[in-house]
């Protein structure tokens, strides 16, 4: 045993402090242990406090008074040190005397290498302050004498207890916590989550802490488990799981140099390093250290609902006793508690393992309970080892997991609360494989378990009532979709094999066929959900890097799916899916290329013929009809239209054909660039319409204005008139001048404006300022691919892209293209999270001639994604 390392001199200056500091430091790294290393590094702190406190004369005038997490003598290596300085009650010696004394006194702390966050108040002023704000009311619960004059802080102490009211505190933590949850999505299981804030983080540990010291329960968790309000083993797991998470926070500040909360991905491996975590079974350390973290979250998660729940009965007794109980048959063992389940028997799962997936099902069909209880949880912990081999292959439970399935309202709570308790798991040990599984693709920003229940969830709220503004087609989808808890299966599977290596897609086919069998689903619709497990990624990947103008990639679309039930049940799976990856990955131009493949693909399997003219005659009498609308006769644009090929008219909506008439039916030959813009169609961003004499670099010209002020463009479509013009539409989104508070409305005029300048100007192209790489793109770099081939046909060449993405990218692309003098056809722009996914057609001319200007795009393009 090595003794514990003493301050080689007393701390009373930056350098004994740094000195004392860096031999704490040294022995946390080599033995790990935490709660020495924050007691040192508060008593330094105190040390050097008193050193300074001293020397300003105010030991007999004022109080030093610690408060937060510095009073609760639990320091972290760049926490802020959080100070109180009491006064007395005494006007003129605080104007006269103190002053002067404690500006000093601060400016010695900051002199000294602390970084103190302070304040300066009368015990008056105290409650007053915490009374409005529990912020100040929480951070003074924790206050510890340091120095100074004694007597002002018993007076304190004493006052700040008999004004706090601990059911009013408890209900202020409370709601606190549930705003601090949701402003992490309500789950720990993001990629790189908080262990400080986020759900079943350090946080949580500390509103139990705080409500039960604030009704005088305790001041720590033995406290409570002498008070009968912790079992022993939830005593154990809470202080392990403790002490995981506060090793882990230090060592996160250790590694960052400062204060750093969040497990960011290039700390995730060092991190797994100095705590000793190596590979396991084919998982990286990272993946290994994140694992634990996520378990030990889910714990605490679990642990501070039971202890709250537990402290709030004793608090409020008289609302706790009063029971109703659940309505249906087979819900004798179940009560409603004040909005919670409970159960009527501690020992109802060892007696009757049945009614563990009955308790999810009483959950879900009762529509106005919350959540579960103490009991229920402790209950499903202690009868972990009854979900066995057996208890899944009841036949009874089989039919409850399959009613839980088919409930109207409350699935998606219910398997939550199925994944939080471990019994999801426990019924489908392939689930069980990837909770906490991490996904390195930078596309999803949550672990692959809590991913399911978010694309779980998504499917549900299509069928809501209540969310049926959100989706309104897929809401109409669904609604008439036969046996809609398949698709909450095909949900539930679609990623399960992932982190097995090999195709998911694939070997998630064998785990949803052995559900469907063992659960009695018919031959029919087992082929629906493997199929759907198999095909979950086709959609996105045509809609998003296929040209579905094309009456052939529909056709060949219409092939796979094979009629109407499954095209309906994919798209359906798709847009929940792609939803469900993470926030910036769904967009309204994402929505309508699944909607406008969905719509064309059902017209062929209704029997209608991906005939290109018949297309062409559709989407101009559409044109004509709106055209009518605004008085414009059939003659007027005559003369537009014949400029105009068929391929124009097959990638463009009726609604769009009729808006570029409208503004160009009288300007067929303008020798000025016509710009027009206008809020975009689709709910989001800007459309942006370009017309003007082709020329060899409009598009990288366009591509720098939109880099300039900060767009991001979501689609681009390409087209080049009978009679040399471009008339190029853009889809874009985002803005420099959109963040700073001004929206899309405000900006047309500014565009029209700005960008026929650009276009008027004849400028040098201005070099690329290409952004940084971000920090999770740096973390996980992705490997730049460059893919030039023909068409079938010969007529164009496709450029696939793929590369981390970074401000400035597009514009650096389209430089390359516009000095070769390659002309550009189309564009399918696709953004996935950190990561695009491109795809360029390009104009064959130079390049079917040039087969050595292939390998010199490819050598250039290569360099820029690259850089």
């Amino acid at each position: 045993m090595t003794k514990e390392a003493q301050p080689l001199s007393p701390i009373t200056d930056a350098k004994s402090l740094r000195s004392a500091r860096e031999i704490a430091y040294a022995e946390f790294r080599e033995h790990q242990s935490v709660t020495k290393l924050t007691k040192q590094l508060s008593k330094l702190s105190d040390q050097l406090l008193m050193s300074l406190w001293s020397s300003c004369d105010l030991n007999n005038e004022a109080t030093l008074v610690a408060v937060g997490g510095f009073g609760r003598g639990a320091l972290f290596p760049f926490s802020d040190i959080d100070i109180l300085i009491l006064l007395p009650d005494n006007k003129k010696l605080i104007e006269e005397v103190l002053s002067s004394k404690i500006e000093k006194f601060v400016a010695h702390c900051w002199d000294t290498g602390l970084e103190i966050g302070s304040s300066v108040r009368t015990v008056a002023e105290c409650i007053s302050e915490a009374e409005q704000d529990i912020t100040v009311r929480t951070s003074l619960l924790e206050a510890r004498l340091i120095g100074g004059k004694k007597i002002l802080f018993t007076d304190f102490a004493k006052t700040f207890e008999g004004s706090l009211d601990p059911k009013t505190f408890f209900q202020a933590k409370l709601a606190e916590q549930i705003q601090r949850h949701y402003k992490y999505q309500d789950t720990p299981y993001s990629l790189e989550p908080n262990c400080k804030e986020s759900p079943g983080g350090l946080r949580d540990l500390q509103v139990i802490a705080w409500v039960s010291k604030a009704a005088l329960l305790g001041n720590t968790f033995k406290d409570l488990h002498q008070a009968g309000l912790l079992t022993k083993r939830e005593l154990t797991e809470l202080n392990r799981n403790q002490r995981f998470l506060e090793t882990l926070r230090a060592n996160l500040h250790l590694l960052a140099g400062r204060r750093q909360d969040v497990l960011a991905f290039d700390l995730q491996a060092p991190l797994a390093k100095v705590m000793g975590v190596t590979e396991e079974s084919n998982r990286l350390a990272s993946e290994a250290i994140m694992r634990r973290y996520y378990w030990a979250a889910k714990a605490v998660a679990q642990l501070n609902d039971v202890l709250l729940q537990n402290i709030e009965a004793l608090l409020f007794p008289q609302e706790s006793k009063t029971t109703r109980p659940i309505p249906g048959e087979g819900n004798e063992f179940f009560i409603e508690r004040q909005g919670v389940l409970d159960i009527t028997d501690p020992q109802l799962y060892q007696k009757h393992p049945e009614q563990i997936l009955r308790t999810f099902l009483a959950f879900a069909q009762t529509a106005n309970v919350k959540s579960l209880s103490a009991t229920i949880f402790r209950a499903l912990y202690n009868a972990r080892q009854t979900m066995d081999s057996k208890w899944r292959a009841d036949p009874v439970n089989r039919a409850l997991f399959i009613e839980l399935l088919k409930q109207p309202e409350g699935v998606s709570r219910a398997f939550h609360l199925m994944n939080r308790t471990s019994v999801l798991g426990r019924y489908l040990p392939a689930f069980r494989k990837i909770v906490g599984q991490m996904q390195h693709d930078l596309f999803h920003v949550y672990t692959v378990d809590q991913h399911i229940l978010m694309v779980l969830r998504n499917i549900r709220r299509f069928m809501v009532v209540e969310h049926t503004h959100e989706f309104p087609f897929c809401s109409s989808l669904i609604a008439h979709f036969e046996k809609p808890w398949l698709l909450v299966i095909a949900a539930l599977f679609h990623d399960i094999a992932k982190g097995r290596g090999g195709d998911h897609s694939v070997l998630g086919k064998a785990d949803t066929r052995k559900f469907a069998r063992e659960h009695g689903i018919d031959k029919v619709d087992t082929e629906l959900l493997v199929w759907l497990v198999s095909e979950h990624l086709n959609m996105s990947q045509v809609a998003q890097k296929q040209d579905i103008t094309d009456p052939d990639v529909i056709k060949a679309f219409a092939k796979k799916v094979g009629d109407e039930r499954h095209l309906t049940a994919l798209y359906l799976l798709t847009v929940a899916d792609v939803r469900g990856t993470s926030p910036k990955v769904w967009n309204a131009w994402k929505g309508k290329l699944l909607e406008d493949l969905y719509r064309a693909t059902l017209r062929v399997l209704g029997g209608a013929k991906p005939d290109a003219s018949s297309e062409l005659a559709q989407h101009q009498e559409e044109s004509r009809i709106k055209l009518r609308l605004y008085g414009i006769e059939d003659s007027s644009y005559e003369q537009l239209w014949k400029q105009l090929d068929v391929a124009f008219f097959l990638r463009q909506d009726a609604g769009d054909i009729a808006w570029l008439t409208r503004h160009l039916f009288n300007k067929v030959d303008s020798e000025t660039p016509i710009v027009r813009v206008r809020l975009s169609p689709i709910g989001e961003g800007l459309q942006i319409a370009v017309y003007v004499k082709d020329q060899e670099d409009l598009f990288a010209r366009i591509c720098a204005y939109f880099e300039r002020h900060g767009f991001s463009i979501w689609d681009a479509r390409i087209h080049t008139t009978r009679h040399g013009y471009a008339l190029d539409t853009f889809q874009i989104s985002g803005s420099n001048l959109v963040d700073e508070g001004g929206s899309y409305r405000d900006l047309i005029q500014l565009v029209e404006y700005e960008l026929t300048e650009a276009l008027q100007s004849r400028n040098a192209l201005p070099n690329p300022s290409m952004g940084r790489l971000s920090r999770q793109s740096r973390s996980f770099p992705i490997q730049a691919r460059v893919h030039i081939a023909p068409d079938e046909r010969g007529q164009y060449y496709s450029l696939s892209l793929s590369a981390s993405d970074r401000t400035g990218l597009l514009y650096a692309i389209s430089r390359v293209l516009a000095k070769h003098q390659v002309s550009l056809h189309t564009a399918r722009i696709n953004t996935l999270g950190e990561r695009i996914e491109d795809v360029l057609l390009l104009d064959a001319a130079n390049l079917s001639k040039n087969p050595k200007l292939q390998i010199q795009l490819e050598t250039e393009l290569l360099e820029v994604l690259g850089t």
